[in-house]
């Protein structure tokens, strides 16, 4: 079975590429949608959580679901995986349930830090 539903490494590198790319597209497209007015917070918030959603899903193309579940929850990257996880919550949560912009803006920005922490933690001695 594993054998059967494993993908080579050509298309985990294809998967990747296209996964990461949407990210991008999403990221940027949210911060173009920041200027339209009235929803354009919100916007911004909901396309740049996708895109930061969407570069960490193309990830597991490269290592595959398991492993990078397993690295992500690792001691030494713990608090910041939850860290990242909850500032893409919370920012899902402040645009949609509790409809609070600044809020909104607000986890974006922690969020920012928060995946620079998360994606800093693999680079061996970094922090």
């Amino acid at each position: 079975v594993i054998d059967a539903t494993s993908l080579g490494w050509g298309t985990r590198v294809k998967g990747f590429i296209a996964c990461f790319a949407i990210g991008c597209l999403c990221s940027l497209l949210g911060s173009c949608l920041l200027w339209v007015p009235k929803k354009g917070l919100t916007l911004f918030a909901v396309f740049y959580t996708l895109g930061n959603i969407a570069s960490i899903g193309s990830t597991l193309f490269l290592m595959g679901p398991m492993k990078q579940l397993k690295r992500m929850f690792e001691p030494t990257r713990l608090i910041a995986t939850i860290v990242m996880l909850l500032c893409l919550v919370l920012t899902l949560c402040s645009a949609f349930w509790w409809r609070k912009e600044g809020l909104a803006l607000l986890f974006c920005i922690l969020q920012f830090f928060a995946l620079a922490w998360y994606s800093i933690s693999f680079i061996p001695f970094a922090r």
